[in-house]
């Protein structure tokens, strides 16, 4: 589940992000942020900025939780730097914003969910929503949300105004998604 779950990520991030005008919020859209900027690959800076994250994480989610996020935000890396080989051929959805947003955000949504659901983090904002859901005991979607805002105003810096509420839309959905998928597998713990 959590490679599966760093795939869709992966292909959502790389084939739907990176050529609409959207992004996405925390260490994701941070990341589309700086390629955008400064021409860093994703892959890169994805192992970076999650590995700061990881460490707050580790401390309030125990060792397995790392060894799950370690193979979801390398297996993100990689199933990146792939699709990037790969010529965009999702071009059709990326022209029409708001179904780039709703796709990209099911993509990001499930991509996430599904490590999430399985332990792990393919993304430290992914470490830091479940450490602070927990320790605060509030639903992981509105500490993705406050984390989201703060990248996309940040985002502004290159996606105009009327284009950032794309990006919003897609925050919105994919942090609904990833809780749907957390209640279910806490459900199902019952």
């Amino acid at each position: 589940m959590l490679l599966l779950g760093s795939a869709i990520l992966a292909l959502g991030l790389c084939h739907i992000h990176a050529y609409a005008p959207i992004t996405e919020g925390g260490i994701l859209g941070l990341i589309l942020l700086l390629d955008h900027h400064l021409g860093l690959s994703p892959a890169v800076t994805s192992i970076l900025l999650n590995a700061l994250c990881y460490m707050i994480g580790l401390r309030m989610l125990g060792r397995a939780f790392l060894v799950d996020s370690a193979v979801a935000a390398g297996s993100f890396s990689l199933f990146y730097a792939l699709f990037d080989l790969i010529p965009p051929f999702l071009t059709p959805i990326t022209d029409i914003p708001i179904l780039a947003a709703i796709v990209g955000a099911i993509a990001v949504g499930l991509g996430c969910g599904l490590a999430v659901r399985a332990g792990g983090a393919p993304s430290g904002d992914d470490a830091l929503a479940m450490a602070i859901s927990k320790r605060l005991n509030c639903n992981i979607s509105l500490v993705y949300l406050i984390f989201d805002l703060a990248v996309l105003l940040l985002s502004l810096t290159y996606i105009p105004l009327s284009k950032i509420l794309y990006s919003l839309l897609t925050v919105f959905l994919s942090g609904q998604i990833v809780e749907l998928l957390q209640k279910r597998k806490n459900e199902e713990k019952v």
